[in-house]
């Protein structure tokens, strides 16, 4: 299995999870396990009832994550960490770039895989916290045909709300996921390399939509 098939499995489970809030009301980001529980069921009632998702809209995937899902989502931070010691060698504008191409690639990599969403439930496991804790792993499964598939997030206490900073797979963290390939890049090319590798990428999975439309 190369490693953009990993990501892309990866990322498809992510995206039941990070949830696209479907309803008019902001989820509770009160409480961890709240939040994640309450983005997670609504993920899959989006999907089912909407039809453009289920088509494949990209477009409308990519809208619907960005306006819903990231307000719980400390992405600067899971960029941080996926770019790894290099992060603070990058300038601001670097950084800015980083994040945003970074999120691009994420978003089309995993938007897809909602179009897959079927008869899938999650089951939330005990929250091991501290009521004084300011970073929790929240720990859950898919459930749906064949086994249960592990999803855990790691979520930090940003002033009264918590928020969503690394997605963890079967085993595997989603920044650790990037860290190596990117620290590769970095090494070769610099941080202006790794902007440029991610812009291209992007580029290029976004050529197809721009010629149907």
């Amino acid at each position: 299995m190369t490693m953009l098939t990993t990501l892309r499995r990866l990322l498809g489970v992510t995206t039941l999870g990070l949830g696209l809030v479907h309803a008019a009301h902001a989820a509770d980001a009160s409480a961890p396990d709240l939040l994640i529980r309450q983005l997670s069921l609504e993920t899959i009632e989006a999907v089912k009832a909407d039809k453009d998702i289920q088509a494949g809209n990209i477009a409308k995937i990519i809208a619907l994550v960005d306006t819903k899902v990231m307000p719980y989502v400390n992405f600067q931070r899971m960029t941080a960490s996926a770019v790894g010691r290099f992060w603070r060698q990058a300038t601001p504008e670097q950084q800015g770039r980083l994040q945003s191409e970074f999120k691009t690639l994420l978003m089309r990599t995993y938007a897809g895989a909602l179009t897959q969403v079927k008869d899938q439930t999650i089951g939330l496991k005990p929250l091991r916290a501290q009521p004084g804790d300011t970073e929790v792993v929240v720990r859950t499964q898919i459930m749906g045909k064949g086994d249960p598939v592990q999803l855990d997030y790691r979520l930090e206490k940003v002033g009264a709300e918590w928020k969503i900073y690394d997605v963890n797979v079967l085993g595997i963290w989603l920044a650790d996921q990037y860290r190596n390939s990117f620290a590769q890049e970095i090494g070769a090319n610099g941080i202006d390399g790794l902007i440029k590798s991610l812009a291209d990428k992007n580029a290029k999975a976004s050529a197809p939509v721009a010629a149907k439309s």
